[in-house]
């Protein structure tokens, strides 16, 4: 069994390409992992994963642009700020990574792999593909709209209708019970991630030439769009092996760490 890691000391960060402090964490001892966190995340998110890789793998766990502590970066934001990010810190560490992403951080490793970054492998957790286009813009607005209200309920609520695409049977429950733990400090990551996704688009076909070996994972039990989205992307992928977690959806990082991390850990080390 793999030893629980204490990721709670402190960061270090970096300049990015645009002048941009990037903060980082990196532990463990191996072949160089890069964990990319996705929408409302930091340098928390990866934790329950990371924490059974770091006896196997260096893993590096940058926080995202427009998430604390790393600078906010400019406005609009675009993808290719992310991968410029990405490309800072893969010089940093001096050789080529396996790239794994999370949700929105998956989206950013596909364009980090299209841009032609130094990357042996991806790692791809539900990337949320159909959350993109113009329609977006309105999203940003409500949601910039009712964080200045202060009104974050009903921000997470337009956020999970209108960009996760939660089904309205779970959309009650999550009314009806406890706000969902979101940092309150991350809504200006949020924005920052729906600018990219609204200058981007839904095609699919174009990841048809990332040609690094991919390993796709989705919970069995996510709602529609994401499993006819990844089921396009698989066909799409010239390498790819696609994994399905049953009983599990969007949320299994968390819920299920263990079996994530030991997908993972057979998967990486063929490349």
């Amino acid at each position: 069994m793999s030893s629980v890691i204490d990721l709670s000391e402190s960061f270090e960060s970096f300049e990015s390409f645009d002048g941009t402090a990037i903060s980082w964490r990196q532990l463990g001892s191996g072949p160089p992992v890069v964990l990319v966190h996705g929408s409302g995340g930091g340098l928390h998110s990866w934790q329950p994963v990371a924490e059974r890789l770091a006896d196997r793998f260096e893993l590096w766990t940058p926080a995202r642009r427009g998430y604390a502590p790393s600078g906010a970066g400019r406005s609009p934001k675009r993808f290719t700020d992310e991968v410029g990010d990405l490309r800072t810190l893969i010089d940093k560490i001096g050789c080529p990574v396996h790239l794994v992403g999370m949700s929105y951080g998956a989206t950013v490793a596909l364009h980090a792999a299209a841009a032609g970054l130094p990357v042996r492998s991806l790692v791809l957790w539900e990337p949320p593909l159909y959350a993109a286009g113009e329609e977006l813009i309105s999203v940003l607005a409500e949601f910039e709209n009712l964080i200045a209200q202060g009104d974050r309920r009903r921000a997470d609520r337009l956020l999970a209708e209108k960009v996760a695409r939660v089904p309205a049977k779970l959309l009650d429950l999550v009314d009806a019970g406890e706000p969902d733990g979101n940092d309150p400090g991350d809504a200006p990551g949020w924005c920052r991630d729906l600018e990219s996704m609204a200058a981007d688009s839904v095609g699919v076909e174009r990841w048809s030439g990332v040609t690094v070996p991919t390993l796709l994972m989705r919970g069995a039990d996510t709602w529609q769009p994401m499993p006819t989205t990844l089921d396009r992307l698989a066909t799409a992928l010239p390498h790819v092996t696609y994994v399905t977690f049953p009983g599990q959806m969007h949320f299994a990082p968390s819920v299920v760490p263990e079996d994530v991390a030991a997908e993972i850990t057979r998967f990486l080390p063929r490349y």
